[in-house]
């Protein structure tokens, strides 16, 4: 197992340092103070950018665990820890995945969604529970996530996650962090002192937002839930739904909304059949076989009636 790194004095930490492109914020017109906030967040952008190759690292160790029925597990506490459950619970509606297959642990629970539970930060054992109580395998991706890295929920959330195996991708923005160190795949964005000091909700969290926005989308692109750059996973429950899938499908195929209609139906409203019917042009038996043989990954299922063709 890895060892943890010293943690550092809090007061230490880049994270919590004063930004001196802000000291005088307070003094500035509203135009000046949001200029200022502005400036510092084209700073994250680019933090972000230089994190680019473990981001892509990181899905590619990621993605085949998904596909193979890994889940994708978000842990952490306070700001980490909401805007890892905000990115878990969207993108179940986006790409069509149960609650299962990807959800957040937050320090707390759900009552420190909306209410700030300090000691529940600091607590070892309880990141130990939670994620036992969702019984972790070697197969389940957990992405650990703590500005300052040293967390001990987090850190704690994924030491367990090591031990027994599972992926361990770990967001901070320090450098050399107990998180980085632990982590398989760390991604530490340094995007300096706060316009406020201290307040990681601001450039922290915008990285963190980028971050896992990154880590998910490619996550399911790579696991087929996307087709050219339609989200193809809808499923048809009311009419508004039924004229999206239409649509879709429609513009995925180049086709008519009436011929995108008649192949919804043919493959009784299987988005990602209805696809490959019509572009393979051959028969529902067939549709079935390629996804089949695929894992459902459509452009996979295309290429290979290509090929056999």
């Amino acid at each position: 197992m890895k060892q943890e790194a010293d943690t550092m004095q809090f007061d230490e930490l880049l994270t919590e340092q004063r930004n001196h492109r802000s000291t005088h914020i307070d003094r500035e017109s509203t135009l000046e103070m949001v200029a200022t906030i502005n400036r510092e967040d084209h700073r994250v952008a680019r933090a972000v950018q230089k994190e680019l190759p473990q981001i892509a690292a990181a899905i590619d160790a990621a993605y085949p665990k998904f596909d193979q029925g890994g889940r994708l597990i978000y842990v952490g506490a306070g700001t980490s820890g909401r805007l890892g459950v905000m990115d878990a619970t969207e993108i179940q509606p986006t790409y069509g995945l149960t609650a299962e297959q990807t959800f957040g642990l937050i320090a707390g629970g759900e009552p420190a969604l909306t209410h700030t539970v300090k000691a529940a930060e600091d607590s070892i054992e309880l990141a130990q529970e939670d994620l036992a109580a969702v019984q972790l395998t070697a197969q389940d991706i957990v992405v650990a996530s703590a500005a300052s890295g040293q967390t001990p929920y987090t850190v704690a959330a994924l030491q367990y996650a090591q031990e027994k195996g599972a992926l361990g991708i770990g967001f901070s923005c320090v450098e050399d962090s107990p998180l980085a160190q632990l982590a398989d795949y760390p991604i530490t964005p340094v995007v300096g002192p706060e316009v406020i000091t201290g307040a990681t909700l601001l450039k922290a969290g915008t990285a963190e937002k980028m971050v896992l926005n990154m880590l998910s989308t490619g996550i399911m692109v790579k696991s087929g839930k996307v087709y050219q750059n339609l989200m193809i996973n809808v499923v048809p429950t009311n009419g508004k739904t039924f004229e999206r899938a239409k649509k879709i499908i429609a513009e995925a195929t180049q086709t008519s909304l009436l011929a995108a209609e008649r192949a919804l139906e043919r493959a009784n409203n299987h988005v990602p059949l209805a696809i490959v019917l019509i572009e393979t042009k051959g028969t529902i038996a067939e549709a079935k076989a390629l996804l089949a043989a695929t894992n459902g990954h459509v452009s996979q299922a295309v290429k290979l009636n290509d090929k056999q063709h």
